[in-house]
């Protein structure tokens, strides 16, 4: 039996530690919100993206229509969710956020699609990770605005039709390759996020600056910007820890030699690899005698999900030439091996 606490009387003692974890991750969850455009102009970078939204938001505005379902691909941390969030607030309109994983039955879906308000934003982060039976519900609702609800079971089931107020899907994916057809042909408009430029997120390194009130100079926005992976969210995340840094080891001011020593404590090299970067690296150039390793030998190796692997990882090595794909598996190019430190050994011209 459960017995109800006074209020009143606070946390019990071995509760105190919870709730000030809790309390900790609220808060930092509200430090990365502040952190977010709220607006198509604060956008930085992706100016062909942000171009085309801003001509669809208005026409669709002036109209007097919801604006058409909006996909938005690509790596993670590159701003997805907050466009999501511009695209609400540019509308005018609230937004309700929910994930694929989280849609486990047609009923979830039916749950949200009937409690949206007119004009409303419906955002599907992992949009890719919804199951069939879910996305067949999705598209008589993004087509037709229509939601088929099955009554009863067996010979007395019945099919009613429910009419759905107009609204806007805004799917976000790191896996564009993961969905249907179907699914994918249903969204008027379509946009791949791309990594950013290390002056790009120098910017926005100085506008989260700004903004948590932290003193940086121009030097320390380089080194930050050049190490961020060309990820907005890998930016912010670093500069707060340099930030920390900054306080203890400095005077509170976040220079280059600071943001240097910084991110050498945080195992940040210079080609912005930390050390799970340089242990896959490391595993495929000395485990496997740089390859080629299939992708599930190599995450048994390094004690890492495929998954984690292929959506977070793999992906920069690729971008930056410090690893390549063939059809027998992974394997470390001549550059990958010079960040190492480590030889490249004779002929390597015909193995990488």
């Amino acid at each position: 039996m459960s017995i109800a606490r006074d209020p009143s009387l606070g946390a019990p003692e071995g509760d105190a530690e919870p709730m000030a974890e809790a309390r900790t991750a609220g808060a930092d969850d509200e430090l990365d919100r502040s952190l977010r455009p709220k607006r198509l102009r604060d956008f930085v970078n992706q100016e062909q993206v942000t171009a085309q939204l801003e001509v669809f938001i208005e026409a669709a505005r002036r109209r007097g229509e919801p604006l058409d379902h909006v996909l938005l691909a690509g790596p993670p941390g590159l701003g997805k969710t907050s466009l999501a969030y511009i695209v609400a607030a540019e509308l005018e309109a609230p937004i309700v956020h929910t994930a694929g994983p989280a849609l486990e039955r047609k009923a979830d879906v039916a749950a949200f699609l009937t409690a949206l308000e007119p004009g409303a934003v419906f955002f599907i982060d992992e949009i890719h990770r919804l199951n069939r039976a879910i996305e067949e519900t999705l598209y008589p609702a993004m087509e037709d605005r229509r939601l088929p609800v099955v009554l009863g079971q067996g010979a007395g089931a019945r099919t009613v039709t429910l009419d759905l107020p107009p609204f806007t899907l805004v799917g976000a994916t790191t896996r564009t390759g993961l969905l249907t057809t179907p699914l994918r042909d249903r969204f008027g408009v379509s946009h791949r996020l791309e990594h950013y430029a290390p002056e790009d997120l120098a910017r926005i390194v100085r506008r989260s600056a700004r903004i948590l009130g932290v003193e940086i100079e121009a030097e320390g926005e380089r080194v930050i910007a050049e190490r961020s992976r060309g990820t907005p969210r890998v930016a912010n995340r670093l500069l707060k820890r340099v930030r920390d840094f900054a306080e203890v080891h400095g005077e509170g001011v976040v220079t280059g030699e600071v943001a240097s020593g910084a991110l050498g404590l945080l195992e940040v090299d210079a080609a912005g690899l930390d050390r799970h970067d340089r242990s896959i690296l490391e595993a495929i150039a000395v485990k496997f005698s740089g390859g080629p390793v299939g992708l599930s030998t190599l995450a048994a190796a390094v004690d890492e999900e495929q998954d984690t692997i292929e959506d977070v990882y793999e992906p920069y090595l690729l971008q930056q030439g410090l690893i390549k794909r063939t059809p027998r598996g992974r394997v470390i190019t001549e550059r990958g091996l010079e960040h190492l430190g480590l030889p490249v050994p004779e002929g390597a011209t015909s193995l990488f």
